[in-house]
């Protein structure tokens, strides 16, 4: 945490030969990150497994993660559930919605929605983002559990107020049309506005519909125009916006294309 990364991978490397588990996946986090050593992902995951072995369960995660995705190791997806199994058993919130994932997609282990669904539930009640939004898409879709619109938006509400981009634009749709939750217009653009900010074009296309269109908050077409080229650069076209740009004056266009092309220039940096 300090910034002293050989001085903790010495002192690890210490602790590692007297069997301590933790110090095992702190040496196999240190070389993944590279975190004052060469980023060296296989040797990471042979420090991650060994540590596992011990019974560390970050150590379980990190290794299993490795194997469900091929990063340092051959894939083996099973062999990875195992691992996250392990991990999630002794209740990691992280292990179990990765498990979770497994289930759903039936990659691993057997598909198994209602599985996976109290999997990410359990993850969810841990205050874990992810799991707390998917889990509202799971109330959405009845994947798992019987449907629930209320139910989904407020665990999509809770991943919203955690910062979690993805959640933030669904809550902000729900809010607006007042799906699962009471119609709150001014707080659903203000949700939008923020995650425009992070970057989610979706949440761009949405607000540059709010602002050309005046429904929701006051009208400002320079200011909708520039997020939907932001938008569209971003691969987030819209026809109907299209159209409706063609319509503007060559002034008004000059000016949301030149605050579009400020927004993208900070926003590559």
């Amino acid at each position: 945490d300090l910034g002293k990364y050989l001085t903790a991978l010495k002192l690890a490397e210490e602790a590692a030969a007297k069997g301590e588990p933790q110090a095992h996946t702190l040496i196999g986090r240190i070389h993944a990150d590279g975190l004052g050593v060469p980023q060296d992902q296989v040797v990471a995951a042979k420090w991650y497994a060994k540590a596992a072995e011990l019974g560390d369960v970050e150590g379980a995660l990190a290794v299993g993660t490795m194997l469900v995705q091929g990063r340092g190791v051959a894939k083996d997806v099973v062999l990875g559930a195992r691992y996250l199994e392990a991990a999630a058993q002794r209740g990691n919130p992280l292990a179990t919605y990765n498990l979770a994932l497994l289930f759903l997609a039936g990659t691993g282990k057997p598909e198994n929605p209602i599985r996976a669904f109290h999997l990410m539930e359990y993850s969810a009640e841990q205050g874990l983002p992810a799991a707390q939004y998917d889990l509202g898409t799971l109330y959405t879709s009845g994947t798992g559990t019987t449907a629930n619109i209320f139910e989904a938006a407020r665990w999509i509400g809770r991943a919203a107020a955690a910062g979690y981009v993805d959640a933030e634009v669904e809550y902000a749709i729900a809010l607006f049309n007042g799906t699962g939750t009471p119609k709150n217009q001014p707080a659903a653009v203000a949700l939008l506005r923020k995650a425009a900010r992070q970057n989610s074009p979706i949440a761009q296309n949405r607000l540059a519909r709010v602002l050309v269109t005046g429904q929701g908050a006051p009208m400002d077409k320079v200011e909708g125009f520039k997020w939907h080229i932001v938008a569209k650069t971003a691969g987030k076209g819209d026809p109907e916006l299209d159209e409706r740009l063609s319509e503007i004056s060559p002034e008004d266009r000059a000016k949301a294309q030149e605050a579009a092309r400020r927004w993208i220039g900070t926003a590559n940096k």
